[in-house]
């Protein structure tokens, strides 16, 4: 149909609908020109009235079929409409050709509202980006486009303003609104220090932030480029109803014109069987499928970026129906990416407190983010403690001396460079060994814990056919084995380096595509790039996940649930369904009415239902993508 353009308002249905002043004026006067013909007597003045009517309805349609002609594409519903019009009014049907253009331009206009509804549902989703930015600067605050911003430069952000651009908090501490980012309604808690992305929205402090990256590469600025460049990547479903519809209108086209020449010259009646015709050629425009399918797609990618997925094309959206596998990284993409205090495990004469703490004393000089999660655990007061002779030896551990006790925490090596004998036993998980004065006192376990929605997601993948779960990481297998049985994943291989990976996912693609299957891979980390552009589908955790993870990847999470690609496949699988149902609904529709006008049996009314009307139901169902 026509080129569709976006309203420069949003709102309702009916609101939207007002927008098209011109059309809606061009409805009307058509519409009561239309009324006045008829309650007049037939006559020059009449024909003038019905001429004057059709030309004013039907001129844009005839206009662009003449416009397609010349660029070479003449076999479209522009020009179906035409030739089935024209030849109408040759028939003397000049308020049947009337009706026809009027009803077929109303519902062009419902359409035109529909797409744009479905286009807006994303645009409004997405209407994150800041207009202006305040920039703190010598001489007071400035106002700047965001775009005009450098990095380095302070930014000032009030309570219930938009951040403009990507950066570290330095001043202040406030609460942010990340909703059209992650989909998450819980507001997120920041301090100095802490990364501020555009797009959220300043809850309650005012802060200052310094800008780290410029506009085009910010949070916002992706996530608006993924979005409005998704639908140019078609579904193998899409292009296969484009190449449909340049077989199936010339076929029709030639059955109407062997309906309206072969029948008459045996049975004569040239006009009936030219009118049937006609009929025919209204019935078999291809806008119900040429105009669903893609739009049940998009109605797909907007409902995954209401829950905070981004999807960067209808292929990948489409892809997911037919993923069977799903390899996982594990530190940052299942597990939280930190490491905490699991478990306390003293010797005597020493107590839990006491070796805790005397552990968090030394370890609280510290960097390393094992030192850190046991500093985290201790709840007493840390001051209280005498330090003195503190030493710290990459890859083993530190040591020290706390209110007159020899303190060693670390690993095996540490022990062994103290002349300090430690269990045989393999651990399950990192183990940080306490010594106090030349003795073993005991050992603290710290592991990287899986997210709260992480063994639910495993789960939930399960019961929408995803039949192989597999956990692909570079550390130790004792630690990847914990984890993955905890999580009960279907296979785990551990210690492996990036292009390890990549073996390893080409050889589950290979076992996959025999079964004309696909495999998604899910990572966060840099390292995972080169496996998230070798999988059929590539999942990346935005939220926290690296830039270049999140470039090479076909779809991003942008709260780091895993929990979502279960949602994304829901998702997925429902957007199939109504694109079939449109399909097969469209074509039964066709066929049947195509018949029936064939016999005469229907009229040029019913065949603006069988264009008109089975377009605009296929639309409204595809919208239902939008409501769910």
């Amino acid at each position: 149909m026509k080129t569709l353009s976006v309203p420069r308002r949003t709102g309702n249905t009916l609101a939207a609908i007002f927008n098209h002043k011109s059309d809606l004026l061009m409805i009307a006067s058509s519409t009561i020109i239309l009324l006045i013909a008829l309650f007049l007597p037939v006559s020059e003045l009449t024909i003038l009235l019905y001429l004057t009517a059709f030309l004013i309805i039907g001129y844009p349609v005839i206009w662009q079929s003449i416009k397609n002609i010349v660029h070479g594409e003449v076999l479209d519903e522009h020009f179906l409409m035409t030739v089935a019009t024209v030849g109408a009014l040759l028939l003397s049907d000049y308020p049947e050709a009337i009706a026809v253009m009027l009803f077929y331009q109303i519902g062009d206009l419902f359409e035109d509202v529909a797409v744009n509804q479905s286009k807006q549902s994303i645009s409004a989703l997405l209407k994150v980006k800041a207009t202006i930015a305040t920039i703190v600067t010598a001489n007071g605050e400035r106002a700047m486009k965001p775009e005009n911003v450098q990095p380095g430069q302070l930014m000032r952000i009030k309570p219930g303003e938009r951040v403009a651009l990507d950066g570290e908090l330095i001043q202040g501490n406030t609460s942010l609104d990340t909703s059209a980012l992650t989909g998450e309604s819980l507001p997120r808690d920041v301090q100095v220090g802490d990364q501020v992305l555009s797009g959220a929205i300043n809850l309650t402090g005012v802060i200052d932030v310094r800008v780290t990256k410029p506009y085009r590469d910010s949070t916002i600025a992706r996530i608006l480029d993924l979005v409005q460049n998704a639908s140019q990547k078609k579904t193998t479903t899409e292009k296969f109803i484009k190449r449909f519809a340049k077989v199936y209108t010339p076929v029709v086209v030639g059955l109407a014109v062997l309906l309206a020449v072969v029948p008459p010259l045996l049975v004569g009646s040239w006009a009936t069987w030219i009118n049937r015709a006609l009929v025919f050629l209204v019935i078999s425009c291809p806008c119900a499928l040429v105009i669903s399918v893609p739009l049940s797609f998009f109605g797909g990618i907007g409902a995954a970026s209401r829950h905070g997925i981004l999807v960067k094309g209808s292929n990948f959206l489409e892809a997911m129906n037919q993923v069977s596998t799903i390899a996982f990284d594990k530190t940052g993409t299942l597990t939280q990416g930190h490491f905490s205090v699991t478990d306390v495990l003293p010797l005597q004469p020493w107590h839990q407190d006491e070796l805790l703490g005397l552990a968090a004393a030394v370890e609280s000089q510290s960097i390393h983010p094992i030192a850190r999660s046991i500093v985290e655990a201790y709840q007493g007061d840390l001051s209280k403690y005498r330090l003195d002779e503190l030493h710290e030896t990459a890859g083993h551990g530190i040591s020290g001396h706390v209110d007159g006790h020899s303190v060693i925490a670390g690993n095996v090596k540490a022990m062994q460079a103290g002349d300090i004998k430690v269990p045989n036993s393999q651990p399950t998980c990192t183990t940080v060994f306490v010594a106090i004065d030349g003795q073993l006192a005991g050992r603290i376990q710290v592991a990287d814990q899986p997210k709260p929605d992480a063994k639910a997601a495993i789960n939930a993948l399960q019961q929408h056919g995803v039949h192989q779960t597999v956990l692909l990481t570079g550390d130790n297998q004792q630690t990847a084995n914990t984890i993955g049985q905890q999580l009960g994943m279907s296979h785990i291989a551990a210690e492996l380096l990036p292009e390890q990976k990549v073996t390893e996912v080409d050889r589950l693609t290979d076992n996959a595509h025999q079964a004309h299957h696909r495999v998604a891979f899910v990572g966060d980390g840099i390292n995972d790039t080169p496996v998230l552009a070798r999988a059929d589908v590539g999942i990346a955790m935005g939220g926290l996940g690296a830039d270049a993870a999140i470039e090479a990847a076909d779809i991003v999470i942008m709260n780091d649930q895993p929990s979502k690609i279960a949602k994304l496949m829901a998702i997925a699988k429902h957007t199939k369904r109504i694109v079939w149902e449109n399909i097969i609904f469209a074509l039964v529709i066709k066929i049947l009415f195509l018949s029936l006008g064939a016999f005469g049996i229907v009229g040029m009314w019913e065949a603006v239902f069988a264009d008109v009307g089975v377009t605009l139901i296929a639309i409204i169902n595809a919208l239902r993508l939008q409501r769910e």
